[in-house]
């Protein structure tokens, strides 16, 4: 007898994305997407409505959409293609846990100020109007929604490395560049910090009082471990002078004793260097 095994049918994948559209669990719903057009296994993404007490611009109500379990391989471009059916996309941000601080690109390529997230994400996709939030809350897809396209591909692997290790070695004169730009925003922004002062400084405010500023006429001295250690040197030697010496009776008596206890001390070392010299016949009493 000859044996048969069961074919996929065309509706199973179909079957499979239904039943993500029927999955919902604490007002969550499921959308399955893939990495790429070969890939067998689909990753869940969880999404809802972004629901706060506070006022926060970055992730306004009522325009925000929240995406849970975002897999680390998925961009900002990939979330931006994939909701840019229901309206358009004002911004998207990733984001380590939920409420946490929003992952930034750094606007400098060769001296990066944040961490890349390099492990499951939580996603905030923003829409221009609300509108766009209530039609990615209800989006059913036919099919998982693929990542990596041939015209917009996920760069990963050995690929990612790759490019990873050409980036971190810079060009010397893009590199000089950057850095000669840094420098000219950072003069500026000391010019123009002290012109603000300066102008504190002259000018009186509602009730006429003036803002004392450190760059005044006598500016104060930097704080540096030595100048702390000469202020508490003179400190000391201040607090020496205002001090009264023996001025009370049992002061008196206390340094008297001291004195006597001295000479006694050195009596007996005395007697000792002789007794010594003696020994060693070296006494030279003239």
């Amino acid at each position: 007898m000859k044996k048969t095994t069961a074919s996929k049918t065309p509706e199973e994948p179909n079957s499979f994305v239904q039943l993500c559209q029927e999955f919902s669990v604490s007002g969550f719903t499921a959308m399955p997407v893939k990495f790429s057009s070969g890939c067998q296994a689909c990753q869940l993404l969880y999404l809802k409505p972004h629901q706060v007490r506070g006022t926060d611009d970055s992730r306004p109500a009522g325009r925000t959409l929240f995406v849970l379990n975002v897999p680390p391989y998925c961009t900002k471009d990939c979330l931006h293609r994939l909701f840019s059916r229901c309206g358009k996309v004002e911004a998207v941000h990733f984001c380590e846990r939920p409420g946490g601080q929003i992952y930034t690109d750094d606007p400098s390529t060769f001296f990066p100020t944040s961490r890349e997230i390099r492990t499951f994400k939580v996603a905030y996709v923003v829409f221009e109007k609300p509108a766009g939030l209530k039609k990615a809350s209800g989006l059913k897809l036919s099919e998982p929604f693929v990542l990596s396209t041939r015209d917009e591909p996920v760069v990963t692997g050995m690929k990612k490395w790759c490019q990873k290790y050409t980036q971190d070695r810079p060009d010397v004169s893009e590199l000089q560049s950057e850095l000669d730009s840094y420098m000219a925003d950072y003069d500026k922004r000391k010019q123009e910090e002290l012109e603000r002062e300066k102008s504190r400084r002259e000018e009186p405010d509602e009730e006429g009082w003036i803002t004392v500023t450190r760059h005044g006429r006598t500016p104060g001295a930097p704080r540096t471990e030595a100048m702390e250690k000469k202020a508490l040197k003179r400190e000391k030697k201040k607090r020496s002078r205002r001090e009264l010496m023996n001025f009370y009776t049992f002061q008196i008596r206390e340094s008297k004793r001291e004195h006597i206890a001295q000479l006694r001390k050195k009596f007996e070392e005395d007697k000792d260097k002789i007794a010594t010299m003696k020994a060693n016949r070296r006494f030279r009493p003239y």
